[in-house]
């Protein structure tokens, strides 16, 4: 939905553009669409144009005489108070009064979706976001990646489009088997047995939980005496060369799963690995419902390569003469599709590589018939696009079909985190920590291709400063003034006609009237650009306008004709700022 008075003024100016251009033959000429912008300085009027610029090499005319051809060409309408011309011929559009406080009008006849497009018109696009390894509980970065996906999937189906959220979950490959032993290790704990976790496990304290449900459950069922466990098994090296070191605490931990493999067997083994599958998935979906974030799918690698998808994809690509064979593996010629190099797909010992997997899926979402494909991955994953977008173009044809954001990393003001150590900081514990909501606001308060530093002290404090805090108050401000207003038998207009709206016409009643146009335009610009962070901004800059305006005039006063109107842009107000804090995903609280 474009913002209702500069579309008009628009089509305005096109008329008068059009006119112009038909008398002097040039109606070809015309441009795809006139551009008009705000003006920053109230001085050059409300909208400005460089349309008569644009149209003097074409007309080969000064512009600003087409300036004045186009003014005196530009329809009637009572909404526009003046047009002056500036410059070397900028064209400033100054409106009434009325125009703007039809605004509010138009707002409470609308009500939540004003400013929003839900035609689903702009096509069906899929989201894919978080997408973290079911091997531990969320981080704050994962937080970060879940509050964008979250809030872009909002602001784009308020946009127009049809939107499907998806998580797609790495439950096949190495780092499951690792997880599997790892649990394994904990259960063994809880049973009794003393035992050693390897230096490349997963140590978090998460699966000392896992650890002993999976005791609780099954009892003995997966027990064996820890000196079996690790008999006969390569030392575990701790010292020397890192690069070796590292080798063989690799080594040490494939020799650990083939031991638990072996014991366990392979139905036993499936068991442990999908119960601590399960448990750290149903974690992440608990925390993902704390904070406000829900999916429509649940995609599973596991079943992408049980469906014999990337197989088939393989044998696509090698009848396409994309696929080639070399020191035993087989490559993917992504290089001659703009990735930096080939890629393998499988290795020398036959095993498919994540890529080959994640190239199948990837096609799946195509052939599910999406428009378009958006995938939010961290800034880690720079480096995977182009052999993701090669892959797709080498399967489908289309080097258009996949949109990739980045999110950039975020650290706390308390200190820093490191999954692999066991001592980091998961989304659950700074939700505990500030709460949902400013959770959010804060990861939301940046551009996601911006390094964040989330100030732990400002998320929780009460004051200006916390933009969360300040952005809600204004709502609960409106909420209790019409609490006020009530208790004294005055009721709050929810609409609004031409006479009850005609007092404002103060300064601030104007600028927070001008704010709110502006609503429309933000959430197409914020979509557009795949921006949630232009949201926040949009809302401290409403939430400015609404604290000073309050602190300026008093809105319950003898009057009843200014009392009215003024409660009316407070209910307009009151709706744009809980619809954008909802595009965010934070609550629009009526008290605080």
């Amino acid at each position: 939905m474009k913002a209702p008075l500069k579309a008009d003024l628009q089509a305005l100016l096109s008329t008068a553009c059009q006119s112009l251009l038909a008398d002097a033959g040039a109606a070809d000429a015309a441009p795809a669409a006139v551009h008009i912008e705000n003006t920053r300085d109230p001085a050059h009027g409300d909208f400005a144009t460089n349309l008569a610029m644009t149209l003097a090499r074409p007309l080969k005319r000064n512009p600003r005489q087409i300036a004045e051809d186009l003014v005196a060409r530009l329809p009637e309408d009572p909404r526009i108070e003046r047009v002056e011309i500036a410059g070397p011929g900028f064209v400033n559009i100054f409106l009434s009064a009325a125009a703007w406080q039809g605004i509010a009008r138009t707002i409470l006849d609308t009500g939540a979706d004003w400013g929003f497009d839900r035609s689903g018109a702009s096509g069906r696009i899929l989201i894919e976001f978080v997408s973290a390894n079911p091997t531990g509980p969320m981080h704050v970065g994962h937080g970060r990646n879940a509050a964008y996906g979250d809030a872009l999937a909002r602001i784009l189906s308020a946009a127009g489009w049809t939107v499907t959220r998806e998580y797609y979950v790495n439950d096949a490959g190495r780092q499951v088997d690792v997880l599997t032993v790892s649990a394994w290790l904990r259960y063994l704990e809880a049973c009794g047995e003393t035992v050693t976790l390897p230096a490349r496990g997963y140590p978090g304290d998460y699966l000392v939980t896992t650890g002993r449900a999976l005791c609780d459950v099954h009892g003995d069922a997966f027990r064996h005496p820890a000196a079996i466990v690790f008999a006969d098994l390569p030392t575990e090296p701790v010292e020397g060369d890192k690069d070796s070191v590292k080798q063989g605490q690799e080594h040490y931990l494939d020799a650990l799963i083939g031991r638990a493999r072996a014991l366990l067997g392979e139905a036993g083994y499936a068991q442990v690995r999908d119960f601590a599958l399960e448990s750290q998935i149903a974690t992440i979906r608990d925390t993902l419902g704390r904070f406000g974030v829900a999916f429509d799918h649940y995609a599973s690698e596991r079943e992408v390569v049980q469906s014999g998808a990337p197989a088939r994809a393989l044998e696509r690509l090698r009848a396409s003469g994309h696929v080639y064979e070399a020191d035993g593996a087989t490559w993917l010629a992504t290089s001659a599709l703009g990735d930096e190099k080939d890629r393998v797909l499988y290795k020398s010992d036959g095993a498919a590589t994540y890529f080959a997997n994640d190239l199948a899926y990837h096609e799946d979402k195509i052939e599910r018939g999406f428009d378009a494909l958006i995938d939010v991955w961290g800034a880690d994953h720079h480096g995977y696009i182009g052999r993701v977008r090669a892959a797709i173009q080498a399967l489908t044809g289309r080097d258009d079909a996949l949109e990739v954001t980045l999110i950039q990393f975020v650290s706390l003001s308390s200190g820093r985190m490191g999954k692999r150590s066991g001592n980091f900081v998961t989304l659950a514990d700074l939700i505990d920590e500030v709460g949902a909501d400013a959770t959010r606001f804060f990861y939301l308060s940046r551009s996601q291709d911006q390094h964040l530093e989330f100030d732990l002290e400002l998320a929780k404090s009460q004051s200006n400063d916390n933009p969360v805090y300040y952005v809600q108050y204004a709502h609960a401000r409106i909420c209790s003034v019409f609490g006020q207003a009530r208790a004294q038998g005055v009721a709050v207009p929810d609409r609004a006609d031409t006479d009850l709206l005609a007092p404002l016409t103060e300064d601030r009643e104007q600028a927070l009237l001008k704010l709110l146009a502006r609503y429309p335009e933000t959430v197409a610009t914020a979509a557009a650009q795949r921006a949630p962070h232009t949201v926040s901004f949009y809302l401290r800059d409403l939430a400015d306008a609404l604290h000073g305006y309050y602190n300026a005039h008093k809105v319950l006063i003898d009057d009843a004709a200014v009392r009215d109107a003024r409660l009316a842009l407070l209910a307009a107000t009151r709706v744009v700022l809980a619809s954008g804090l909802g595009l965010l995903g934070v609550s629009a609280p009526e008290s605080m």
